[in-house]
């Protein structure tokens, strides 16, 4: 436990910190199981409408990996290399899609 006030207040700190980042991680990683769900879907059946849900699941999941970079939950590496694998998984599996 703290001693004093300003290491209570930084646990406080802390315990917030690892919340807001649990939350911006578990939302990057639901997110790009929805795109990699969608993608599949395309795969199995290429339509305009499948293909649209594929980039717009795919601009969601950039938007929140770009956000939590911006904030600091993830370092900048590391949301590049997730953007680069979503963006990967696209051109492996639909060849004429890229």
């Amino acid at each position: 436990m703290a001693n004093n006030k300003s290491a209570l207040k930084r646990a406080q700190i802390a315990e917030r910190n690892r919340l807001r980042n649990k939350a911006y991680k578990s939302a990057v990683k639901t997110l790009m199981k929805k795109y990699y769900a969608a993608l599949e879907t395309y795969a199995a059946n290429p339509t305009d409408e499948s293909k649209q849900e594929v980039e717009a699941r795919m601009s969601d999941a950039y938007s929140k990996i770009d956000k939590a970079v911006k904030r600091g939950v993830l370092h900048t590496n590391n949301g590049a290399r997730k953007k680069s694998k979503l963006a990967q998984r696209l051109k492996t599996l639909v060849p004429t899609a890229a």
